[in-house]
């Protein structure tokens, strides 16, 4: 019977989950990977089966099957997608704010009643308080919320925290994923390769799905040492100009950086585009705090493999569109 110390991963087929999944399964560590999965019979998480998880059906809106799933294990890994899939019907019974305040609040409980002695929480910050401190007025898009998918992770903190859940808070960055799926350089009319993201002149913090698990392995390796603790993390700080030059040096074309302003990405009329501008416009105008809280040096620390853009770049020139 194994003695290494049980880890459960929400979301273990998801880009972050997975990304922890994968990592504590390549590391000789002291832990052992539980894998929660609403569908046990994917190929994803049959995949993961095979290569040695435990894989547990959980399902962050069934706060029975959470606590089961946590029961016996030292810790756990909980991310919420906003972003997830939803009926009309979910639609229109809760917004999505109110589903990931929910399910946190189940993992929550659930963690306290498993006893569970670590939890790395996948949060983001509260853009509000920012946007007051720096007279920014932008619109609201669900109720009071400026960037829904920021600000309700930031409010689902306290559920963590006001019941003695021995939590670290693990804040992400920009994907460098999001090149592959709509946010990369795009073909203008004059067949320029255009990179539009509206971030004038200032830095943005971005990082590999899949370093995010790494680096949540690290937290872990260190024991109680980030518990109660805010962990910021990316793995690149880079301006819209060096975003473009590293496109056109492994993309082999000219990619040119003209930025659009938030206002001009509200008004596109794109799918999501007021809550996307609102979140750029943060990245923007907070970019000395954001970049600033995001310490390289130590995600590094954390986790030593952490991928370069340059490097991730060229394993996935081919999944960027450029039309």
């Amino acid at each position: 019977m194994s003695t290494k110390k049980i880890i459960s991963i929400v979301g273990a087929t998801g880009a972050q989950g997975g990304g922890l999944v994968r990592a504590i399964l390549a590391d000789d560590g002291p832990y052992d990977v539980r894998a929660l999965t609403t569908n046990t019979e994917s190929a994803k998480a049959r995949e993961l089966a095979a290569q040695g998880a435990e894989v547990v059906g959980a399902d962050l809106d069934d706060e029975k099957s959470l606590r089961e799933a946590f029961d016996g294990a030292y810790g756990a890994y909980v991310v919420t997608n906003y972003w997830v899939r939803r009926s009309p019907d979910e639609e229109e019974a809760r917004t999505r704010p109110e589903m990931e305040l929910a399910q946190a609040a189940a993992a929550a409980r659930a963690a306290k009643d498993a006893g569970l002695q670590h939890v790395v929480w996948s949060t983001l910050e509260d853009t509000r308080p920012h946007f007051e401190r720096l007279g920014i007025d932008v619109p609201s898009v669900i109720g009071t919320y400026k960037v829904p998918h920021f600000d309700a992770k930031a409010e689902a903190n306290a559920f963590f925290t006001e019941l003695g859940v021995p939590t670290t808070f693990l804040q992400s960055a920009f994907y460098f994923e999001a090149f592959t799926q709509g946010q990369g350089p795009h073909r203008n009319e004059r067949g320029e390769l255009v990179l539009t993201i509206p971030m004038s002149d200032k830095e943005l913090a971005l990082i590999a799905a899949e370093d995010i698990g790494k680096t949540a392995l690290g937290i872990f390796h260190r024991g109680g040492e980030f518990v109660g603790k805010t962990v910021s993390i990316a793995g690149e700080h880079l301006t819209g100009q060096e975003l473009a030059a590293k496109l056109t040096s492994v993309l082999g074309q000219t990619v040119v950086y003209r930025p659009v302003t938030p206002d001009e990405m509200r008004a596109s009329g794109q799918p999501g585009a007021l809550e996307i501008a609102n979140n750029f416009q943060f990245y923007s105008d907070a970019s000395e705090y954001f970049t600033g809280v995001r310490d390289l040096a130590l995600v590094r620390q954390l986790n030593p493999d952490l991928r370069s853009l340059d490097s991730w770049l060229e394993e996935h020139k081919r999944d960027i569109p450029l039309d």
